[in-house]
């Protein structure tokens, strides 16, 4: 908040250039303005195509367009219209119109130059460069001189583009073309003829590109056929050479065959390890003399059985390598019916043998033989047609692996011919159809526009008091000049004591202010202030606790009023009935000598140690100096200065003495030697450089001898006052 005040302050104290600036500004710029000729605007608009529903083609994707790959096709339509190229074409065509017919403005004097015959010569090249769609070759110095009318019109490309605006209405499908210009038939001519060649421009190109596309397409597809009816042709031959109809078919097959061999293995073990058993446990029931007699008269018989077996497992064989064919299957069962009538013979012709009892045992075992048989034979049928079928199994796997690689190499280029004629049907069914990019909106002459000219006056008013502001607040941000206590403690670090204002008399009549004789509001400040430096200065005097403190008034250069506030502060104790002594240290600028009337010298003081008169009670004694280039030890050794100085302790109750800068180095840290206390006065309205910075530095480092500042010259806050030169007249 304070810092903002003060801006304030500062644009109030320069407030006359901020208003006078502005108009001279706004006086300037409406005698520039006035004679501005009146502009006319004209607008064209061109739908696209690109995403009104209601023109596309259910063919087509460009409905799914998403908003980047939309916004990038209007884009290069857009820069397309502002090209040099295109804006070329306009140029000819209001060159021709100005040359031919009513010009749309007055001839420029470059144009009025031309004869007949450079005007006919000129007609001829710009309709020849506009019929071939080239440029102007500016390396040929007839064409450059063409170049040089269209400048002189302002009918080239750089002066159409800065007048013309191309956009994209919105996030809509159409594109709006304004010119503005100082005639109404002429920005309609321009955006009119842009469109007109634009559109016929835009045309051609998508046509021509389809017509390659369409082409290339074409060629492309021819070859993925070439390539994918030799690949077929490949895999055709590869499988009759072979003898391969279907492998997969095949494959299936053969698996389920040998799922269902395995099948019937099992089975048969299955019933020979049964019948086996079943055979046993009939042998065990036997004694081996009757088997021996049974056996015997059965000998005929059973040769009978064993043939017709024979026949039984020959038919079996047939029937497991047809794939168990069902004619083989009626075979076996008319042969099984004849061995069981031979079984039944053989026990009706010895129904009365001695083993009768044992009969249908022995028919069970000779049953049980006859399927045991049977089912060890079609065993060892069925294990080599397994096998028969695993060697077939194993002689298809290698061509699996190559017909897969040429089934996968036809699905590749299966796939690339579907996407090729996708695309061909799509771009021959587009190049069928008409251009979307149409001008739905023809320029016409217009009114004249709303004059600019007192918006210009106005802007260039504000502007120039902007920049003024702008000015003064850059000069704000840059001035790091002290005029505050608070500003100079902040940056020292060291505290301030007090401040005394700059006041607006070329002299300062200090018993005047103390007697109440000047009763302005200025001087009573300037009192308050005297007290309250006092009050500070007396609190850090009597922390020595010495009576006849000895207080070294210095500053950092010279003029920043060390006189007057040694003479203030003296004067402030003489008002507390103190006995002061103001000794003037400075030699080369003796001030205090100079407005006093003292006849009492420092010199003779070191010299003699006589003080006459000072045996009054309260008041300012002042002891001068004689001037010259000298300093406080060229006048005496330090034990001497040391016990005159201790001597004066023992006269007044306080001593200042005003010391020179300590720009002057030993000069004035000769007196700060022996000094109880040391007060440095710093001007306002001034910065501190590098080289104060130093100085600075050594007043911190006096071991406490220094008490602080006292900012002198102030402005106070809310008034401007000239800085005058003080003085301060003692008597």
């Amino acid at each position: 908040m304070d810092e903002l005040k003060k801006f304030i302050l500062l644009v109030w104290k320069y407030r006359l250039i901020i208003v006078i600036v502005p108009l001279i500004t706004i006086m300037v710029t409406f005698f520039i303005v006035r004679n501005l000729p009146d502009v006319y605007w004209s607008e064209a608009q061109i739908a696209t195509g690109i995403v009104d529903e209601t023109q596309q083609m259910s063919f087509t994707d460009d409905a799914m367009l998403q908003d980047s790959r939309i916004n990038q096709k209007f884009i290069n339509m857009i820069e397309v219209m502002r090209s040099k190229s295109m804006l070329i074409l306009v140029s000819y065509k209001l060159m021709l119109h100005d040359l031919t017919a009513k010009p749309f403005k007055e001839k420029s004097p470059l144009l009025k130059e031309l004869n007949d015959d450079a005007i006919k010569h000129a007609i001829e090249v710009f309709r020849e460069k506009y019929q071939k769609k080239e440029s102007l070759n500016l390396r040929d110095p007839d064409q450059k001189g063409l170049y040089s009318v269209l400048q002189s019109m302002e009918y080239d490309d750089e002066s159409l583009k800065s007048s013309l605006s191309v956009y994209r209405l919105g996030a809509t499908d159409f594109i709006n073309l304004d010119y503005t210009s100082e005639s109404a038939d002429l920005s309609a001519f321009v955006v009119n003829t842009l469109s007109d060649e634009f559109t016929n421009y835009y045309t051609t190109l998508v046509k021509a590109n389809q017509r390659s596309s369409v082409k290339f397409l074409e060629n492309l597809l021819n070859q993925k056929s070439d390539t994918l009816q030799n690949r077929i042709a490949n895999l055709r031959s590869y499988k009759i050479r072979n003898r391969i109809l279907n492998l997969n078919e095949q494959s299936s097959q053969i698996m389920t065959q040998s799922a269902d061999y395995e099948f019937r293995i099992q089975q048969a073990e299955k019933d020979i390890i049964s019948y086996r058993g079943a055979i046993s446990n009939i042998d065990k029931r036997f004694d081996p003399q009757d088997r021996r007699y049974f056996e015997s008269t059965l000998t005929d018989i059973n040769q009978n059985i064993l043939s017709t077996r024979a026949e039984i497992h020959s038919l079996y064989d047939k029937y497991v390598q047809n794939d168990f064919d069902e004619t083989y299957k009626k075979s076996i069962d008319s042969l099984q019916r004849v061995i069981t009538s031979q079984i039944n013979s053989q026990s009706d012709k010895y129904i009365y043998n001695p083993l009768n009892t044992k009969q249908d045992l022995v028919q069970q075992k000779l049953n049980l033989q006859l399927q045991l048989d049977l089912a060890a034979y079609g065993l060892n049928s069925l294990k080599r047609h397994l096998n028969f079928i695993g060697r077939k199994f194993d002689n298809l796997v290698p061509h699996e692996a190559v017909i897969q690689s040429f089934d996968r190499n036809i699905e590749t280029v299966s796939k690339e011919y579907q996407d090729l004629l996708t695309q061909y049907n799509q771009i021959k069914m587009e190049s069928e159809f008409p251009i979307k990019l149409r001008q739905v909106l023809v320029a016409m002459p217009g009114l004249p526009q709303p004059s600019k000219k007192m918006l210009l006056v106005l802007l260039s008013g504000i502007i120039s008091g902007a920049f003024c502001l702008l000015v003064f607040f850059v000069m704000f941000y840059l001035d790091d000049r002290i005029r505050r206590p608070m500003e100079l403690a902040a940056a020292t670090k060291i505290p301030v004591l007090g401040y005394l204002n700059l006041v607006g008399k070329r002299t300062l009549d200090l018993k005047g202010i103390w007697k109440n004789l000047h009763g302005t509001a200025e001087m009573k400040e300037f009192k308050k202030q005297l007290r309250s430096t006092r009050f500070e200065v007396n609190k850090e005097l009597a922390i020595s606790g010495n009576r006849g403190s000895i207080l070294n008034i210095t500053s950092i250069g010279e003029g920043e009023g060390k006189t007057l506030i040694a003479a203030c502060i003296a004067y402030t104790y003489v008002m507390v009935s103190k006995k002061v002594l103001l000794i003037d240290g400075n030699f080369d600028h003796a001030s205090v000598t100079e407005n006093s009337n003292t006849k009492l010298f420092i010199e003779d003081y070191l010299k003699t140690g006589e003080i006459p008169g000072s045996d009054f009670l309260a008041g300012i004694m002042v002891m001068g100096n004689r001037g010259g280039d000298k300093s406080l030890f060229e006048l005496a050794d330090e034990k001497v200065i040391k016990d005159r100085l201790e001597q004066l302790r023992s006269i007044f109750d306080v001593i200042i003495v005003e010391t020179p800068p300590l720009e002057s180095l030993n000069k004035a840290k000769e007196w700060i030697l022996f000094s109880d206390k040391t007060l440095s006065v710093f001007q306002a309205d001034q910065s501190i450089t590098a080289a104060k910075k130093q100085h600075i530095h050594y007043l911190q480092t006096i071991n406490g001898k220094f008490i602080g500042w006292v900012l002198n010259k102030v402005k106070p806050e809310g008034k401007v006052t000239e800085q005058i030169e003080l003085a301060t007249v003692v008597e």
